[in-house]
């Protein structure tokens, strides 16, 4: 009778493993979240995944600070063998859809009453024909302008709300002998600074027109060319080391004391965080200089490729229901420095910059202020014309505003 209840067990254990087997998958997934805090928001997806038995295979690459190179992904499926999962933006994720390559979400969609818990814009993106294809993870603000609070009052300045009140400030803070605006040169960070411009000079209806509906008459207005002049009259107050810097470095600097502003993402914040808690910063978050209701996001999602085995589609099904639950949600969140996707995550945990993110995101969806990110709007073939004509005018004085004007209506009608 032992030996029976032995027997019976062992059985028990062997069909038990072979169950978890079957369903055990691998989740190949292309991002490009390897170094830092970005690092440790994946080690959240990462765990979580492997608690449900999968197993998680990075493909990280490098990338321009938009996404990762396209030529890679579509090598990839192009041979056949796509990734399980790549980290992709809206207007990507249609292009791949539109081609039939992305898996079907919808059960999954269904099981965790996504289109309840997603804010509408972002669960449109997320569609394509009325279908999921792709999974969201958060939302970032871009339109954010990050102040070393110490430097403000060295500098006797207040905290700009208008582009003379910037400029303002930005001159205290030159004479009181601190670089008043931190920045990469690098093409992206160029191209992030100048949607804060034209968002915060052009207003929210000019710049729908212009990077939304790529009017070519808003596109080379006279307004345009006041947000292309403005935006050269930033230089003067970043330092001269600026070319090609990475933006943590350049984020850095503002963390270290050394500068008194930056526009960037609140993918930066992590870094103001921890040198807050060292005590070597004392920082501010504002919006950037404008309309104070307008909220410029951005989206980090998953594009899920169709794959054959069915382990590897348990993989992708489960992380993609991983990453919105709430508790994945505020543990990825936290450690990201954006803001929960999933609507009703408990905020409690979060800073007050954070906080006041979701209060703007909020107010901005049911006022009618919400814009999305260049990334998020135009096909990238649009995108990267229009970053290299307005890094090209930033870089080079001899480009005139009127040629760059030029330059972004041609990139509007590119296929």
């Amino acid at each position: 009778m032992h030996a029976m209840k032995v027997f019976a067990t062992a059985i028990a254990l062997v069909t038990a493993w072979c169950a978890t087997a079957v369903h055990a998958g691998e989740l190949e997934v292309l991002h490009f979240w390897d170094v830092g805090d970005d690092a440790r928001a994946v080690n959240v997806l990462k765990s979580t995944l492997r608690r449900q038995g999968h197993t998680w295979k990075d493909f990280a690459v490098a990338a321009d600070g938009d996404g990762v190179p396209l030529f890679l992904l579509r090598s990839r499926v192009r041979s056949g063998n796509p990734p399980a999962a790549a980290q992709v933006k809206a207007p990507v994720i249609e292009q791949w859809a539109r081609e039939g390559a992305l898996a079907n979400l919808d059960a999954t969609a269904r099981a965790g009453d996504w289109d309840a818990v997603l804010p509408r814009v972002v669960g449109d993106a997320m569609k394509y024909q009325g279908s999921y294809v792709a999974v969201p993870a958060n939302i970032h603000r871009i339109n954010w302008l990050w102040i070393n609070t110490r430097i403000l009052k060295r500098a006797n300045a207040q905290v700009p709300a208008t582009w003379d009140e910037f400029f303002a400030t930005a001159d205290a803070m030159k004479r009181a002998g601190y670089i008043a605006v931190t920045h990469g040169g690098q093409p992206w960070q160029d191209f992030l600074l100048f949607e804060n411009v034209a968002l915060g000079v052009g207003g929210i209806d000019f710049y729908r027109k212009a990077f939304v509906a790529l009017d070519p008459e808003t596109l080379a207005s006279p307004l345009m060319e006041q947000v292309l002049k403005t935006f050269r009259r930033i230089k003067p107050y970043t330092d001269v080391a600026a070319m090609g810097r990475d933006w943590n470095v350049a984020a850095s600097r503002l963390a270290n004391g050394e500068a008194g502003m930056h526009f960037m993402g609140d993918w930066a914040k992590p870094i103001f965080q921890a040198a807050q808690r060292d005590g070597r910063l004392e920082f501010a978050c504002v919006p950037a200089p404008g309309p104070t209701k307008a909220f410029a996001y951005t989206i980090d999602s998953f594009a899920l490729f169709k794959v054959s085995s069915p382990a590897r589609i348990k993989a992708q099904q489960d992380f993609a229901a991983d990453l919105l639950s709430p508790g994945v949600q505020e543990e990825f969140n936290l450690v990201k420095g954006s803001i929960p996707v999933r609507q009703g995550v408990d905020l409690a945990r979060f800073d007050r910059c954070a906080k006041q993110s979701a209060a703007a995101f909020d107010a901005a969806t049911h006022g009618g202020t919400l814009v999305p990110s260049i990334a998020m709007a135009v096909p990238p073939a649009v995108e990267d014309a229009m970053r290299e004509a307005v890094s090209a005018y930033w870089h080079d004085d001899r480009i005139t505003a009127r040629a760059t004007m030029q330059r972004l209506v041609a990139a509007a009608r590119r296929p």
